[in-house]
């Protein structure tokens, strides 16, 4: 380093002044009138200027003077070796002696970790935690006050990969929901079908309000208010290409007729779905124990940063898993988005608490995928991972049967053998079912008996229709992850006919830029003849054959060429379907697409597209394809976009029919009222019924509300009309108090401070919330006085209202008796709005209290 070498930013400052002074010139000359370079930039002389009242360091090929050579000493950190209470004490010291030490972490979500787990400890003073990219940690023991610097994948000891691009700062996950647009059917649920004509604002009470427009019969128009949002859903068809649903007419009686009758049909079919899962509700399990130290340093040692729906996932899962009810959750999300580390999670958590584990995979790669996995997660902890399939010899099948029952083995991963009989486990605690749909029948059977007594956590990317339904309705738990990894692509997909030349080009396309193929031919008899036609058609690549009627050392030494990058092209059965993960193969080539189903193509599809490299899937099928599998294909073209998976499977249901699922012909009446609409009067049924209340026999509805001044989304503080809607919808449907303050906050984080028009939306909602809960059919609130008018079957206690109110400094009268109607006055400072709705929360409280 040389003290006396000029600085290199004057010069660059001095080039950008000429530059900027140039083009003004340039562009003054052909009539353009540009600001002068001094309003936007810092004249050279000054940059000079202010550099020079501060020491400088330059680099250079000369040879310094030992008396002009300034020397930093440094020195590589102790290794921490994932040991917690080493790093601890390494900073206890360091800050002692007066050192400041820094912990780069690669990502936030690693910054949350490390602090998550020290927080225990206590950070010391003078240790910052914090994002930044360094390839290794240094120590500076003669600067002035020492410094270490610390990096998080030193600490947990995993392989430095330095990755850039986007960040999920910002990002929003997948939305299920297609944007209404004007002329879309919709579905309310008092007046039946109608057909959405936008949002609008209207005067009533010299207030103004914004309301959704829905056009019926006769050209009659409804204006929905927003707070009542609700009440309307999107009608969806069976299928793509259904016929449009007929408009029905306000205050008819066909749409009463049907809406009857549909419930009638779903109030029998959820006879079936509750006793199926009545017993489950009742039983108590074992309350997994809350996350430990080893559980936070076990996923603090995760090499990639997690998604906000992995993070979310995994509070849900162990939510449940610490709940006495035994958990039953079904976890969607698309092949590489994290559904195993979650799954890994919730393994660790119940192994430290003495508990076995049952991994039940579908195929055997599957199974060695899993089981590598699963190892190499937890290496650093005592914990004994098995597998169990036709690829272990029967001696240590024995071995690991042994050790299942004796307490041995931790976890173990398994085919269908785990349902077995002679499978004993000493204290099973968790079952985790990947991809369910691909099991028979009596396997099914086997796991419906073990739901009442071990928490079962079920793995999918596309749920199979009945498992989808009962989610949907509320009997199991569902939990989406459709937030993206980074840097990830979707998988461009496109159906060609068999043409030699044409798959030619792709495999060749795809091998010139160093990757390999998979190519799915599901027929075991001509799976070598097919073999042979892809080595003319692709003369130099190096083509393997692989397929479940295989030995087993055949089939692995076929599939670890293929992983290994041996193979250049896989000719396969579907028994890649699930499992293996070669993020170098993305072009993917599926013959007779026509003959599998829509999830198990989505499913297939997902083996390619695993890096951040774009990824291709071409669908062969012959001219002449049946109605119902062109629909599949076309679905499968539409859903490219990442996340899709769940929206796969609705389609699924959909194309397949809402009916007959568990044995009740239902498909007529979810076409007529639209399949949303069904789904969500199932769900009321679900919910009435575990209450034990006949139909129509809902606690209180919510009360009107009137409130001074106007209540909505100002156009300048949400500009984008879809997205008001979806933020009115959600307002619309929270039912609990919490909820609302979440969206509030969310609101300010989003937008800003919230407009008063905006704060008066929130308000009335956590008034009807708590009306509804009380009884109370209207609401009015003036500026310093308000009424309260209750519904003649409330019958309130009055003994539990009074202190609530009286704390809060509203004077109460009574205006009438029966029913009972109360006047309230504002004693205190405090807005008039705000202390009502603090007065009857304390009241809801005290009634409960009571």
């Amino acid at each position: 380093m040389r003290p006396e070498s000029g600085p290199p930013v004057a010069e660059m400052a001095t080039r950008l002044w000429d530059r900027a002074t140039q083009v003004r010139e340039d562009r003054e000359e052909g009539g353009e009138t540009l600001p002068d370079p001094c309003r936007i930039l810092l004249p050279p002389d000054a940059v000079s200027g202010a550099l020079d009242r501060h020491p400088r360091l330059g680099f250079g090929p000369d040879t310094p003077t030992p008396d002009r050579t300034l020397t930093l000493r440094s020195e590589p950190p102790p290794a921490m070796e994932r040991k917690m209470d080493r790093l601890v004490a390494f900073l206890r010291e360091e800050a002692a002696r007066g050192a400041r030490t820094v912990i780069l972490c690669d990502n936030d979500g690693q910054v949350e970790r490390l602090e998550d787990i020290l927080s225990d400890s206590g950070l010391p003073r003078g240790v910052q935690v914090g994002v930044g990219t360094v390839d290794a940690g240094f120590r500076l023991p003669d600067a002035v006050p020492p410094l270490n610097v610390l990096t998080d994948h030193e600490i947990f000891r995993r392989s430095r990969r330095l990755r850039t691009g986007r960040q999920f700062r910002g990002a929003v996950a997948l939305e299920n929901l297609a944007q209404l647009s004007s002329g879309d059917y919709v579905v309310h649920m008092d007046h039946g079908i109608g057909q959405f004509r936008g949002l609008e604002q209207i005067e009533v009470a010299g207030e103004s309000l914004e309301v959704l427009a829905i056009e019926y019969s006769g050209g009659e128009i409804l204006r929905v208010p927003v707070y009542r949002l609700d009440l309307v859903e999107r009608w969806v068809g069976e299928t793509d290409h259904a016929d449009p649903p007929s408009v029905h007419r306000i205050g008819g009686k066909r749409w009463k007729t049907l809406k009857r009758k549909t419930e009638e049909a779903i109030e029998r079919m959820t006879q079936e779905l509750l006793e199926l899962y009545a017993e489950r509700e009742m039983a108590r399990g074992f309350a997994f124990s809350a996350d430990t130290r080893w559980q936070r340093e076990m996923e603090a040692s995760f090499l990639y940063e997690d998604t906000p729906d992995q993070r979310r996932v995994t509070k849900e899962v162990k939510a449940d898993m610490e709940s006495e009810r035994p958990m039953d959750r079904l976890v969607c999300g698309d092949v590489g988005f994290g559904k195993t580390e979650i799954a890994v999670r919730a393994a660790f958590k119940a192994v430290q608490d003495g508990r076995q584990v049952a991994v039940l995979a579908p195929t055997t790669i599957l199974v060695e995928q899993h089981g590598r996995t699963f190892a190499e997660r937890l290496a650093d902890f005592p914990v004994r991972v098995e597998t169990l399939s036709r690829f272990r010899t029967r001696t240590e099948q024995q071995e690991v049967l042994q050790g299942l029952s004796d307490g041995t083995v931790d976890i173990v991963v398994g085919t269908h053998r785990l349902l077995s009989s002679d499978v004993k486990f000493n204290a099973l605690g968790l079952l985790i079912v990947d991809e369910e749909q691909r099991f028979g029948v009596k396997h099914k059977e086997r796991l419906k008996k073990l739901r009442t007594s071990v928490d079962i956590l079920t793995l999918t990317a596309t749920p199979i229709p009945r498992t989808l339904q009962l989610s949907l309705s509320g009997v199991r738990n569902l939990s989406l992850i459709r937030t993206p990894p980074r840097d990830r692509l979707a998988v461009q997909t496109q159906t060609i006919g068999w043409n030699d030349g044409l798959l030619s080009e792709i495999i060749g396309r795809e091998l010139d830029r160093g990757g390999q193929v998979y190519f799915l031919h599901n027929r075991v008899e001509t799976i070598r003849t097919i073999a042979e036609r892809v080595e003319r058609i692709a003369p130099g690549a190096r083509v393997d054959v692989a397929h479940g009627q295989m030995k087993a050392g055949e089939l692995d030494v076929a599939m670890r060429d293929f992983i290994q990058g041996e193979t250049d092209v896989l000719v396969c059965s579907s028994i890649v379907e699930n499992g293996l993960d070669v993020p170098n193969a993305n072009t993917l080539i599926v013959d007779r697409a026509d003959h599998f189903g829509l999830s198990q193509l989505y499913q297939i599809r997902g083996r390619v597209g695993r890096s951040d490299r774009r990824a291709f899937c071409y669908l062969v099928v012959p001219e002449g394809v049946t109605e119902d599998a062109r629909q599949r294909l076309q679905v499968l073209e539409h859903h490219t976009q990442l996340g899709s998976g769940y929206e796969v499977a609705l389609r699924d249901l959909e194309l397949r029919g809402a009916g007959n699922l568990l044995g009740a012909s239902q498909s007529g009446f979810a076409h007529a009222v639209g399949m949303d609409t069904y789904l969500r009067m199932l769900r009321d049924a679900v919910r009435r019924m575990r209450q034990g209340q006949e139909r129509g026999d809902e606690l209180f509805p919510e009360p009107e509300i009137s409130l001074p001044g106007s209540s909505f989304l100002p156009d300048d503080y949400v500009a984008d009309a879809s997205q008001k809607l979806h933020l009115y919808r959600r307002l619309s449907g929270l039912e609990e108090r919490p909820l609302v303050e979440e969206l509030r906050q969310e609101l300010q984080d989003r937008y800003g401070p919230l407009p008063e028009e905006t704060e008066r939306l929130l308000e009335a909602h956590e008034l009807r919330l708590l009306g509804a809960r009380l009884g109370i059919e209207r609401v009015f609130v003036g500026d310093r006085t308000g009424r309260l008018n209750f519904r003649p079957a409330a019958q309130p206690r009055m003994s539990s209202m009074e202190q609530p109110f009286r704390d809060r400094q509203l004077e109460v009268t009574v205006r009438r008796m029966v029913p009972l109607s109360l006047g309230f006055r504002q004693m205190g400072p405090e807005p008039l709005t705000r202390t009502l709705i603090r007065a009857l929360d304390a009241w809801v409280e005290a009634r409960e209290a009571a």
